[in-house]
């Protein structure tokens, strides 16, 4: 079915205004005309045309005025302009303030036929992208969580109760699948949310400094601290305290973090006295903790304390219906943020998009739309703005890995083993989901290898 239902045409020439009403409606399109600026107004107002095709020059307007009088208050209307050899330079100009396209007289009627199926083209996407931006109005999601898919629909309804509530949460999921922006959201749902959230992520803390970071210190109570310092339990206290990657904090240390959860105590390093703490606990891991519990990493008594509820977060291979919806929230977000004027993805970019098997999830996407909009800078982010990656259809639907012939046991592991790190952004533990290992397994072959994930 034709985006067109109805085409205006203006054009002071009553042939030529004929020749198009034949043409346009043997091409299956309804055609309104129109002879000067003023009848040209009152068909846009009573008529509000999906396209115009105009002469650039009427007997009563001409040039930029007549270009804003056509789209009015639709900037998404295409308006494509016909010109004199004379007029061409203003034409151009007009394109440069948000005309379609130009013909020249005479028509080449071939051309103008493709200018319209482009114009068809080119509002689909307006209203589209129209579509997409009433939709993220009418339904924002939970707490920046974006998604309608059937998946999202259940993460956010169980958010959304555990988020009244005071119970321990763990965040299960892929990195990149967006468990911080889901602790936030079951924060800002609480009664805490007047509340501080802190946010501390055990893997990237040196294993040195995490007791400190979690429980403070006191001026002495180790070399390099010169001043009293409280921890995140402290800094926490009224609010919710979101500990992302619990199955990295070193066992010892669990035992004095299951501690604090269950007196509500904490002791600062070097002090003698312990200070009553209130705080919501949430915790993020992107491995089973389950397994991490069979394998020793996570201790089961702070495990079974802290998996009061498990909220699950999907990967975004899973709801690739929700790829276009997240990435107009993207564009909506990054326009500002880098004052370009990017108003949606296009069809074949959005099939690509759509096509990948996303293993770094909503975070890689989120990047991907950026970077794209930082070279689009306006308009449509099109298939030759997204990564090479991404364009090469066998990379972006997951190609085998290919081993080389007469290849060794041990080569083929290494092969497997360090290919796989790299399709998954050189992230350990998801590696290690997608070959059934442990992350501890990963960590000794690199070191067996003499590589690490980094340099990956």
């Amino acid at each position: 079915m034709s985006q067109l239902r109805t085409i205006l045409v203006v054009d002071d020439e009553p042939a030529l205004r004929e020749v198009l009403q034949v043409r346009l409606s043997d091409w299956g399109y309804g055609v309104e005309l129109a002879s000067d600026g003023a009848s040209a107004r009152e068909a846009v107002e009573r008529l509000q045309p999906d396209l115009v095709i105009s002469d650039v020059v009427l007997p009563d307007a001409s040039g930029l005025d007549l270009l804003d009088l056509l789209r009015g208050p639709a900037p998404g209307r295409p308006v494509i302009l016909i010109t004199a050899f004379g007029s061409i330079d203003v034409a151009v100009e007009a394109m440069k303030r948000g005309a379609f396209d130009f013909l020249t007289k005479p028509l080449d009627y071939d051309k103008l036929s493709s200018l319209v199926k482009a114009a068809e083209r080119e509002l689909a996407r307006h209203q589209e992208t129209r579509a997409l931006q009433r939709r993220l109005r009418r339904d924002p999601g939970v707490g920046g969580l974006i998604g309608r898919s059937r998946v999202m629909r259940e993460v956010q309804d169980l958010i959304r109760v555990v988020g009244e509530s005071e119970a321990s949460v763990i965040l299960t999921g892929e990195s990149g699948t967006g468990k911080e922006v889901a602790a936030h959201a079951i924060h800002h749902l609480s009664r805490r949310a007047g509340g501080p959230f802190i946010a501390v992520n055990a893997a990237a803390l040196p294993e040195g400094l995490i007791e400190s970071e979690l429980f403070g210190h006191q001026a002495g109570a180790f070399t390099g601290a010169t001043a009293a310092r409280p921890g995140c339990f402290e800094m926490a206290d009224g609010g919710t305290l979101f500990l992302d990657e619990i199955a990295e904090m070193p066992v010892e240390l669990q035992r004095r973090f299951l501690r604090v959860l269950e007196d509500g105590k904490v002791r600062r390093l070097g002090a003698r006295r312990e200070l009553e703490v209130d705080v919501r606990v949430l915790t993020a891991t992107n491995c089973d903790p389950e397994e991490a519990v069979r394998t020793g990493e996570l201790r089961e008594d702070l495990f079974y304390r802290l998996n009061v509820f498990t909220v699950e977060l999907p990967p975004l291979r899973e709801r690739l219906d929700d790829v276009a919806l997240l990435a107009q929230h993207f564009i909506e977000t990054f326009n500002e943020k880098h004052r370009v004027e990017v108003r949606g993805v296009g069809a074949d970019a959005l099939e690509l998009m759509v096509g990948y098997h996303w293993p770094g999830n909503v975070r890689e996407l989120r990047n991907i739309i950026e970077r794209s909009m930082i070279l689009a800078r306006e308009g449509w982010i099109e298939s030759f703005h997204l990564p090479p990656f991404l364009r090469d259809s066998s990379l972006a639907r997951g190609a085998r890995i290919v081993l080389p012939p007469d290849v060794t046991a041990l080569d083929a592991e290494r092969i497997l083993i360090l290919e796989t790190l790299e399709r998954c952004g050189n992230n350990k533990s998801q590696a290690a989901r997608r070959l059934g290992l442990d992350v501890k397994t990963i960590r000794n072959k690199l070191r067996t290898y003499g590589v690490s994930a980094e340099r990956r």
